[in-house]
């Protein structure tokens, strides 16, 4: 069995509260061997360490504050977000980025924020875990006020004209379950097509974004890194590539990307 990385987990999800040892076994034998647990908040990127320092084999994280809570990041918080991302369990800033989607920030407070999680990456010298929706012009404009930097289009759902810009940016593109969705995702089969391999990264985003293609179909709707490998058969199938092949591609990606040694 191939290794597979998840790179965007949210394991300190309060659906995992329950049962977090056991979806950590689950990964594990189904042969997801590392994963990213993702800080979108300055309280989830606390837990996220503190998980990360609980598992040091399997685990590491980001530090990051999603769009949604833009509005909360003034100076101290600020302060605070850069002390926690030196932790070396720290291997990419973010969730950070624009959502103009459900703007539970206000435009303004979501490009402050952003900008400033670009800043930092800068300064301590660590890749960018990006979220974007609804929000490409800004998007691309704010990062390019910030050439060199290197990072991931996490859960990326857009179409092949996205897909190419953001490529151009030497940016990586994060691949979901979205891609198995028949009523909105299909078109993401032509977007893995033209990734090249060495850009092209894997993640569940769960508990988010359940491939609704999984068979037998979990009882609840919650999402897990140990249905990874379905995600990644699909997306093989998609390239024409064997799925062996391909999680050694994205697993060798996701290590390059974030440096872990």
């Amino acid at each position: 069995m191939s290794s597979l990385f998840d790179i965007g987990i949210n394991l300190t999800h309060e659906s995992y509260d329950n049962d977090r040892a056991v979806v950590i076994e689950r990964a594990l034998q189904a042969g997801v061997t590392r994963m990213l647990v993702t800080g979108s908040s300055l309280d989830s990127t606390a837990a996220s360490i503190a998980l990360a320092r609980e598992y040091p084999e399997i685990l590491r994280c980001t530090a990051g504050v999603h769009p949604h809570h833009a509005s909360e990041l003034d100076t101290p918080q600020m302060e605070q977000l850069a002390a926690l991302s030196l932790q070396p369990q720290v291997l990419a800033v973010g969730e950070c980025g624009l959502d103009y989607f459900r703007d539970l920030s206000p435009r303004a407070a979501q490009l402050t924020a952003f900008r400033a999680q670009l800043q930092l990456a800068q300064r301590v010298g660590k890749p960018v875990f990006l979220h974007q929706r609804d929000a490409h012009g800004d998007f691309v404009a704010v990062l390019r006020e910030f050439p060199g930097l290197r990072g991931v289009a996490h859960c990326f759902t857009a179409g092949l004209d996205e897909a190419r810009t953001y490529l151009d940016m030497g940016l990586h593109i994060g691949i979901t379950g979205w891609i198995c969705d028949e009523r909105r995702g299909l078109h993401l089969r032509d977007v893995v097509r033209m990734i090249p391999a060495d850009r092209l990264l894997i993640e569940t985003d769960g508990p988010y974004l359940l491939p609704r293609s999984l068979r037998p179909k979990p009882a609840g709707r919650r999402n897990e890194p140990g249905y990874l490998p379905h995600i990644l058969d699909v997306i093989a199938s998609a390239r024409g590539e064997s799925a062996a092949q391909l999680a050694d591609t994205t697993t060798a990606n996701a290590l390059n990307l974030f440096a872990w040694h």
